[in-house]
């Protein structure tokens, strides 16, 4: 006879960035020492025996602007010490800008179409407008926490092949034959989320026709722990200031474009680079670790907004990519994401302290219903800006270029907006909300 499928309250498909998050901020609470979590994951994870700064010549590519709601989010987990010993860099400043071709009679520098604005922490009283920290730290560190709970088993490599939903559980049949059951299923498996799929929950949205050129350069003057973007016709071009000196930077370009840059040799990139960026830098320099050429190992991802028509089933939600993703131009992704972790922790939490049903449908709505405003609220934002500030048409030109100079010359706004941006405003919770301490850092 087959043995009964093991039974855990919440099973989180995908222990990437967010997916961890919702692991550490159930198992870390008070009171939840016997709620049982498993977390799988595809994908092969370092084994957690390796130091805190093992990868320190090893930069990822990929990056995250990380607002002060992660932030205290992190922490309240106890994943933010982790990252800082890893290694983060912190930006004070963002200037944005965008430089239009010279009219009849006026150069570069005096265009009707030039415009800028800038932010500055110190503005608003705070010391940073948040921190840039590499993907893989941020996993490494949320791992690392995620190990020391004896109350979450990681199941890894473990792929999910079925989900079936009855009144009592959840159902997971993975691809191996073992057969888990559950109170709830969370689908923290990215964009293309299988549990999404076999929930049956569909999605809208669209291909930007874009893609994201990453790579990471030293540039001939100091980055000033400010985050630079410059908009251009084919897409926004960034520099976020990394904790050596360097730059992460992110291309935002046509899908040609994207290709050309690609196939470009280390310095045919870097002068179209500096090129597009301007002198706002200086020259761009390649970094060399031990790993090989920085600047030349680059990587180009596809982008598109993508939206979930449903955040929540019965015995099952959808939080980060698998319920929704957007365009890279704010860097607010992870953050969107992060935001879902914490919110649906503390919606689980409430049920299960009062000994509701966590899995219940009533239960996860309060969830979706949180969320879900926010989150379309920042994709059509996102989407706005990218389709205004792609487009050639002259009255668009004229309307964005009066927009920033406007919103430059006006500091309630400009305060406005940062607070927004950084996470210090809205409908947090609570976890986003604490400012110092974290629970469960002695487990």
């Amino acid at each position: 006879m087959d043995a009964a499928p093991q039974h855990y309250d919440v099973i989180i498909v995908g222990a990437g960035m967010v997916g961890a998050t919702l692991a550490c901020a159930l198992a870390g609470a008070p009171g939840t020492a016997n709620l049982r979590i498993a977390v799988l994951e595809a994908q092969a994870l370092p084994d957690g025996t390796a130091s805190a700064s093992h990868d320190i010549d090893d930069i990822d590519l990929r990056v995250s602007a990380i607002t002060h709601a992660s932030q205290r989010i992190f922490t309240a987990v106890g994943a933010w010490p982790g990252m800082a010993a890893r290694r983060m860099g912190a930006f004070r400043e963002m200037h944005v800008w965008e430089e239009g071709d010279p009219t009849p009679g006026s150069t570069p520098h005096t265009s009707p179409y030039n415009a800028e604005i800038h932010f500055d922490s110190a503005d608003i009283g705070e010391n940073t407008l948040g921190h840039i920290i590499e993907n893989r730290v941020i996993q490494a560190a949320l791992l690392d926490r995620l190990r020391r709970f004896s109350n979450i088993t990681l199941l890894c490599p473990a792929r999910v092949a079925s989900v079936a939903i009855t009144s009592a559980a959840a159902q997971v049949g993975l691809d191996d034959g073992r057969q888990l059951t559950a109170t709830l299923v969370v689908g923290a498996d990215g964009a293309h989320s299988k549990v999404r799929q076999l929930a049956g929950i569909t999605t809208w949205g669209w291909s930007y026709g874009q893609k994201g050129v990453v790579a990471t350069v030293k540039t001939g003057l100091p980055h000033r722990e400010t985050a630079w973007q410059r908009f251009l016709p084919r897409g926004p071009l960034a520099f976020l200031p990394l904790h050596d000196g360097r730059c992460s930077i992110v291309w935002s370009t046509t899908l040609e474009h994207a290709d050309a840059l690609m196939a470009m040799d280390e310095p045919l990139f870097l002068a179209a680079l500096e090129h597009a960026f301007g002198d706002k830098l200086g020259n761009m320099i390649a970094t060399t670790a031990s790993h090989g050429s920085i600047a030349g190992s680059r990587a180009a991802f596809p982008l598109h907004l993508q939206h979930a028509t449903a955040y929540t089933a019965p015995r099952l939600a959808l939080i980060g990519d698998a319920a929704h993703t957007l365009h890279p131009l704010a860097g607010q992704g992870v953050n969107l994401g992060v935001l879902d972790a914490a919110t649906l922790a503390e919606v689980i939490l409430d049920a299960y302290g009062s000994g509701n049903d966590i899995g219940g449908h009533r239960i996860l709505r309060r969830y979706e219903r949180w969320r879900k405003s926010d989150n379309l609220a920042m994709l059509a934002i996102m989407d706005g800006f990218k389709r205004l500030f792609s487009n050639d048409s002259p009255p668009l030109r004229w309307l964005r270029t009066r927009g920033l100079r406007l919103t430059h010359h006006l500091p309630p706004v400009k305060n406005l907006i940062m607070r927004q941006a950084m996470g210090l405003t809205g409908d947090l919770p609570k976890l986003a909300r604490r400012r110092s301490g974290s629970f469960g850092a002695g487990q």
